[in-house]
């Protein structure tokens, strides 16, 4: 079980610092336009913050476009690492044909038993006339 939290444990922190990242883009956003707004801006102040904004934004991309692209392995049934998909639906897919095979055999016993019950009859049925003779 180890080995399903390890992964699930990473992807949830490489979207936590997705998340950081998209805040601290806005908020080096919100500083260069304060930066602007002032009656008298220092510019460098706000193309510091607007690289800063550049930068953080690339990484939210490149972050997401990761993420986008695991997700559509996912549900495309590629091979991919820290994923139990495939495996999982497998499982799940053969599991429902045992249960099939397991309903089918038992109808087949079913009509074993019935037939068995019919030809025991029919011999009785037989043998009544010649014990009664």
């Amino acid at each position: 079980m180890a080995s399903q939290t390890g992964p699930s444990k990473d992807k949830l922190a490489v979207l936590e610092k997705i998340e950081s990242n998209i805040a601290l883009a806005m908020q080096s956003a919100g500083q260069a336009l304060h930066e602007l707004s002032k009656d008298k801006p220092v510019l460098k102040h706000a193309e510091g913050h607007t690289t800063t904004f550049y930068k953080t934004l690339q990484e939210v991309e490149n972050g997401l476009m990761q993420q986008i692209n695991y997700l559509m392995q996912v549900t495309t049934a590629q091979p991919h690492e820290g994923s139990c998909y495939a495996a999982t639906k497998e499982l799940q897919m053969a599991m429902h044909r045992s249960e099939h095979v397991k309903s089918r055999l038992g109808e087949l016993e079913k009509l074993k038993q019935e037939h068995l019950r019919q030809k025991q009859g029919m011999i009785r049925s037989y043998s009544l006339p010649e014990q009664q003779r």
